[in-house]
């Protein structure tokens, strides 16, 4: 799908940000990574072997997981979960976070038709916003406008979406919704927009 297939009547543009804009395994891996050095630089532990596991644990099992089949592998403090949580709340990346080649063109488009873009993105508002900050835009920041649905209701729910187009002065045939999950496709149904899925483009 391009740019040239949606309905030309749409104003705006909603985005999820992980795995829809950018790959998120490209964040975590990062931040697993200066997890591993600080475990290395504070207990001694091999972070390549540290980074390793946490990468693995991750595909097979789960980000929600990684830390607990570390704890189990190493058998790690505890202590510790705290602050690979406070990593990927706040964490400089060595290397920013590039977008889909596809995503990229798309929003050069939308811009160029003077639309309107919004990412309105679940998860931990703090470590969203730090994804965002660190991802290589080209230019695009200063015509996006980040909702965090975890500040109200998280998707599926449609607070965020309401507040949005109350703010905007949009109505839902001016929508359309562009995600990646059974979570965004049902949102966009309960509120009643147009959802397209991210590898309709990809």
């Amino acid at each position: 799908m391009k740019y040239s297939d949606i309905d030309g009547r749409k104003k705006a543009f909603i985005f999820e940000l992980d795995n829809v804009l950018y790959p998120e395994k490209d964040y975590l891996y990062q931040v697993y990574y200066l997890f591993a050095s600080l475990m290395e630089y504070t207990e001694l532990l091999s972070s390549h072997q540290i980074t390793e596991l946490l990468v693995k644990a991750h595909n097979e099992d789960g980000k929600e997981l990684a830390f607990d089949r570390l704890k189990e592998k190493l058998h790690i403090d505890e202590r510790f979960r705290h602050n690979l949580q406070h990593l990927l709340q706040t964490a400089k990346l060595p290397l920013k976070l590039l977008l889909y080649k596809n995503m990229l063109d798309l929003l050069q488009e939308i811009v160029i038709d003077r639309k309107k873009i919004f990412i309105v993105t679940n998860g931990n508002p703090e470590q969203q916003l730090n994804k965002i900050k660190q991802t290589e835009w080209h230019g695009l920041e200063q015509y996006l406008i980040a909702y965090f649905a975890d500040e109200s209701t998280p998707k599926p729910e449609t607070n965020v979406i309401e507040l949005l187009m109350k703010e905007h002065d949009l109505q839902r045939r001016d929508l359309v919704m562009i995600g990646g999950t059974d979570t965004d496709q049902l949102c966009a149904g309960s509120i009643g927009i147009d959802y397209l899925n991210v590898t309709d483009f990809l």
